[in-house]
C-alpha cells in the first residue's frame, strides 16, 4: 500500500534544518584537489559566505534556501536532477547574465553550472522533484581551489557585518 501523503501542509523556515543536518546530498564523482584543499577553506575563517538549509522536504519533493554574501562563488558543479532556481533578494551573475529579484533558471540534471552572488548578497529558492540528489563538484587545479580560498579568507570581515539582502521587486510596465 503506498504512503499517503498529506494534501495541505505548513512549514516553518525557523525549522529547517541545515544541507548538512538534512542529509538529502551526496558528494558524487572525484574531485582529489578539492578534498585537498578543504583544510585551506577550514583556515581562511569562520564565515563561509553561504547558509544553505532546507525548509521543506517529502518524498519526491524539496525546497533549499541559500543565503549567499556577496561575491561568494558556487563553483561548477552539477546534480543528478533538474533544479529550478528563483532569486528572492540580491542578486547572481550566471555566465554573462545579471540575475535580480523576481528572476530565476532551469538547471537540468547533470548540467554543469556555476554563478556567483552580487555585491548585496543573494537570498536564492532551489526547487526540486526529489527529496535526494548529488553534487557532482567539477575539479579545479590545486592553485585553483587555493585562490578561492584566499577569496574567501579576504572577505571574512565583509561578511562577518554584512546584512543579508534587501528584497526589490521588478516594477512591471
Amino acid at each position: 500500500m503506498a504512503e499517503e501523503r498529506p494534501r495541505f501542509e505548513i512549514f516553518r523556515g525557523t525549522d529547517a534544518p541545515t544541507l548538512n543536518e538534512c542529509g538529502c546530498m551526496t558528494l558524487a564523482g572525484e574531485a582529489p584537489n578539492m578534498i585537498a584543499a578543504l583544510p585551506l577553506f577550514a583556515g581562511a575563517g569562520p564565515e563561509s559566505g553561504e547558509l544553505v538549509d532546507v525548509p521543506y522536504r517529502r518524498p519526491g519533493m524539496s525546497l533549499a534556501r541559500l543565503q549567499l554574501k556577496s561575491g561568494f562563488a558556487l563553483p561548477l558543479h552539477s546534480h543528478d536532477c533538474d533544479c529550478l532556481y528563483y532569486i528572492v533578494a540580491g542578486s547572481v551573475e550566471l555566465g554573462t547574465e545579471t540575475l535580480a529579484a523576481g528572476d530565476g533558471f532551469f538547471v537540468g540534471s547533470e548540467v554543469p553550472y556555476a554563478y556567483l552572488a552580487g555585491p548585496e548578497g543573494a537570498e536564492v529558492l532551489e526547487f526540486r522533484a526529489t527529496d535526494a540528489f548529488d553534487i557532482r563538484v567539477r575539479d579545479k587545479s590545486p592553485e585553483g581551489w587555493a585562490k578561492a580560498a584566499e577569496k574567501v579568507r579576504d572577505a571574512q570581515e565583509r561578511w562577518a557585518n554584512e546584512p543579508p539582502p534587501v528584497r526589490h521587486l521588478p516594477v512591471r510596465t
